[in-house]
């Protein structure tokens, strides 16, 4: 098969890398001294579970020279940030025909149904990813830790499941742990009662995760985020585990205390943030449904959004 990763950060290169490893057909689509370094030296990967890696000859380059090549990609991940969604539509569009299978593994919830509204003759599923990896340095990603593990599926029973299998077993051969699911809706949004309530009270106090690791007012507001989100999943039947609270604290005690979440590694640097997505979305999720998410409300005042 082969496989398309738009946006080549530390999510996307490290999917494009583990499978290129292994031997698959990977195209990155990056931008930049990025793509120039990784053109010129190859994909250097700092990985806890791989090693060190110099992927030499790991085929990269833009949207543009991709559309140009008249290829039609078996599977494109989607792993851009999710305020550059809409910029990414035609690109999508024109790479894929109606047997691509398109997978967004965006920290936002939902990009799949929005995407598949926009890409009606494509094979939208929804997913999303656990990893801590990031760009070190143009060309070079850091990966850390032993937890990479993409979940993908689909909303109930699909004819695509011969494919979805074969993207399963090319993953698990590259050293990625899958989960294949039938309920992915909810899946997406497990994921997201961690990363969103970590992303919001990392950046509300300015603080990395050693400090939500311990007890304290941080990790309260860590705490009282993910009630919210509970609040939230109960008012719109997304079905979570009922240890969620136990299963979010544990990944949070795994990842290394000086880890920060990608929104406030935005934030700093004074770029463009995912901010809605992750923190003004739940609060408009609660007004729809009526219902009150306090923790969010403060976070979302915190950073300007107007609450009536």
């Amino acid at each position: 098969m082969k496989y398309v990763i738009m946006g080549s950060g530390g999510t996307g290169a490290s999917i494009g890398g583990f499978l290129a490893n292994a031997g698959h057909d990977v195209t990155l689509i990056a931008r930049g001294n990025h793509l120039n370094a990784i053109c010129q030296h190859g994909l250097i990967l700092h990985s806890d579970k791989l090693g060190e890696i110099t992927l030499k000859n790991i085929k990269a380059m833009t949207t543009d020279e991709y559309i140009s090549s008249g290829e039609k990609a078996d599977v494109i991940f989607v792993a851009v940030k999710g305020y550059s969604i809409n910029e990414i539509i035609p690109f999508l569009q024109k790479a894929s025909d109606t047997h691509t299978i398109i997978i967004p593994i965006l920290n936002i919830y939902g990009t799949g149904r929005y995407l598949a509204e926009k890409l009606p003759q494509t094979n939208v599923l929804e997913g999303c990813i656990y990893i801590v990896a990031y760009i070190s340095a143009p060309g070079e990603i850091t990966q850390s830790g032993d937890i990479f593990r993409i979940v993908y599926g689909t909303r109930g029973p699909s004819s695509l499941k011969a494919q979805l299998l074969q993207i399963k077993q090319d993953l698990e051969n590259s050293g990625i742990k899958v989960v294949l699911s039938e309920n992915i809706a909810d899946d997406t949004f497990r994921k997201f009662t961690f990363v969103s309530p970590f992303a919001a009270a990392a950046a509300y106090y300015d603080i990395n995760a050693g400090a939500i690791q311990q007890k304290g007012k941080e990790q309260d507001l860590f705490i009282a985020l993910t009630k919210d989100c509970m609040a939230i999943a109960e008012a719109y039947n997304i079905k979570l585990p009922e240890d969620i609270m136990d299963i979010n604290l544990k990944i949070m005690y795994a990842v290394t205390p000086d880890t920060t979440a990608s929104m406030q590694k935005d934030l700093a640097r004074g770029h463009q943030s995912e901010m809605d997505g992750l923190i003004f979305e739940i609060v408009r999720m609660a007004r729809q449904k009526n219902i009150t998410v306090p923790a969010y409300e403060k976070v979302a005042s915190h950073f300007g959004f107007k609450i009536n």
